[in-house]
């Protein structure tokens, strides 16, 4: 019963999200890298980091370089929660970094429009559109060849 609740509950969120994806001229551990100094930079707080390249090699399994990043800041998360307590399920924020068949570094999200809408909640609302505005500027500064900080212009 509990597997078939979480399984209804994960379809019915994430799933609906579309993803916002992004190439890097980096590696995935350069990039992953970059993206975490830019989001405490940005005053968000980092919860983990997680390698799952790491974790398959614990068990001699051998897949690409592939990280996720959970972070999130109570500012904009919580006036999310208190519309709807089940976005618990998509919040803190993950951003996850992998390196995809042809080799390249991808970054990808979900887009926190299509995230409010599988909630039932407004995209316009306006910690989905703070939420939009920090995952374009950390995810922008982690694959930019130049920039250190979030001084960008929205990546192309």
């Amino acid at each position: 019963m509990i597997f078939n609740l979480a399984a209804f509950a994960l379809s019915t969120s994430a799933a609906f999200a579309e993803l916002v994806e992004k190439t890097s001229p980096h590696s995935v551990q350069v990039t992953m890298d970059k993206l975490e100094k830019a989001v405490e930079g940005a005053g968000a707080v980092v919860a983990a980091r997680i390698d799952h390249a790491a974790a398959a090699a614990s068990v001699d399994m051998n897949i690409a370089p592939n990280q996720v990043l959970i972070f999130g800041n109570p500012n904009i998360g919580s006036p999310i929660f208190a519309e709807n307590p089940a976005a618990g399920l998509d919040l803190r924020i993950r951003v996850v970094v992998f390196q995809d068949a042809a080799g390249k570094t991808i970054v990808a999200y979900h887009d926190p429009a299509t995230l409010a809408e599988s909630y039932g909640l407004a995209p316009d609302m306006k910690p989905f559109k703070m939420m939009e505005t920090a995952l374009n500027n950390v995810t922008h500064a982690a694959i930019s060849q130049y920039c250190q900080g979030l001084k960008s212009k929205k990546a192309p």
